[in-house]
């Protein structure tokens, strides 16, 4: 997790286009770009870079 627990509350409340890696609001069924209909959660770790 983050630094701040309100960022990490807004981040979990994304979803992703697993075709065009758009990022959607929490419960759409359809990607707002490409009208996708297969999205995923946002990761909730924070990954460091190597």
């Amino acid at each position: 997790m983050g630094k701040f627990p309100e960022a990490d509350l807004v981040l979990a409340g994304i979803t992703v286009c697993r075709k065009c890696k758009t990022r959607n609001k929490k419960n759409t069924e359809k990607c707002r770009n490409c009208g996708s209909p297969y999205m995923r959660p946002k990761r909730r770790e924070i990954r460091a870079k190597k």
